[in-house]
């Protein structure tokens, strides 16, 4: 976070860092509020079996994730599990079908920004495996593993990994 320094408004490098949620210049008084960002994960269930993916891009590029990602502008949670599902993988999602779980929060690091999140998990229960077209960019396999046998260390994001102690023994 400290590597933003310059304001945008007057362009001193006076601009400080509060140590959890919001940027202020000493010269201008201009403030800049870091809030808390909105992501999905979505638990695609088959049976006992929940598919996973790995991911392919820092951070924690090679553990194990769930489909989902940020929530754009303007955009509802359940629309971007739709999207995000589709853009992933080409699984297209009966919003209908989608079940809220729970919410975590969560922090994402990005470029040297570490950004504070709200995680909303989702189940999406299928009839039988699908047929996967991976973004390769972001995912480098899918796994499909059995409830039971779900390791919880080789999960990447302290919110799944929260979430799944308690979802196993549910």
């Amino acid at each position: 976070m400290n590597d933003l320094k310059y304001c945008p408004t007057c362009g001193n490098a006076s601009l400080n860092w509060d140590g959890e949620k919001r940027w202020s210049c000493s010269n201008c008084d201009y403030v800049l509020f870091h809030n808390v960002a909105g992501a999905v994960a979505v638990i695609i269930k088959n049976g006992d079996e929940i598919l996973f993916t790995r991911r392919n891009q820092e951070p924690k590029k090679g553990k194990l994730d769930l489909a989902g990602g940020f929530v754009d502008p303007k955009e509802s949670a359940e629309n971007t599990c739709v999207r995000e599902l589709f853009e992933e993988m080409k699984i297209k999602v009966d919003i209908s079908q989608l079940k809220y779980l729970a919410s975590l929060p969560n922090t994402y690091e990005y470029k040297n920004i570490l950004y504070n999140t709200i995680d909303l998990f989702y189940e999406y229960e299928v009839s039988e495996k699908l047929e996967l077209h991976l973004e390769l960019s972001e995912i480098s396999e899918t796994i499909w593993i059995k409830k039971n046998e779900i390791i919880i260390e080789d999960i990447a994001f302290d919110s799944q990994k929260i979430f799944f102690k308690n979802y196993i023994d549910s």
